[in-house]
Formats: C-alpha cells, structure tokens, sequence
C-alpha cells in the first residue's frame, strides 16, 4: 500500500461544509492518517491568519515542524485521496 501517511493537522470551523467533509474523508481512509482538528475560531490569531481559507490541510514532517498542503480537490476520497496525500504529504516537496 506504500509508506504509512504521517501527523496530518486540519484548520477547519464549525457548520463549514467542506471542512467537515475533509474531515469525514481523511477519518474514512483505511488506514487512517493521524488527524487533529482544530477550529479556527477558537484562536483569534489563527482565525485571522486562515479564517478564509479553511480547510487548510498541514503535515507533520520528519523535523516535526507541520507544512501546509495545497487545497485538497473536494471531490477526492478512498484510494483516490490516498494516492493525493501519499503525493503531497509522504513525498518530499520539490523545490
């Protein structure tokens, strides 16, 4: 099946369509990945910083230090979404 899908960290917000459906998505995946949720709107610095764009997707590399994904296609789910994050989140980032 490939390398297990490190940490992922979602910035989401409560009553947001696509970051409940991110969630139920990446919660769904077999195996599924490490997740912790955390609603913007409980943080004002985090609100400011991605209250307009959630979801936001982050993963936890190696040194620990969390980067962000691109936007996941909201449509991607199953295999699909596994082959997206083996993609963006397991293979190092190109330069």
């Amino acid at each position: 099946m490939g390398a297990p899908l490190p940490p992922l960290l979602l910035y989401s917000r409560r009553d947001c369509c696509l970051c409940e459906g991110l969630e139920q998505k990446l919660r769904a995946l077999d195996p599924a990945p490490p997740l912790t949720v955390v609603d913007v709107d409980d943080d004002p610095a985090l609100q400011a910083r991605f209250g307009l764009e959630v979801p936001v997707l982050l993963v936890f590399g190696e040194g620990g230090a969390p980067r962000q994904l691109p936007r996941v296609p909201p449509r991607l789910q199953g295999a699909q979404l596994q082959h997206w994050l083996a993609r963006h989140a397991v293979e190092p980032p190109r330069a």
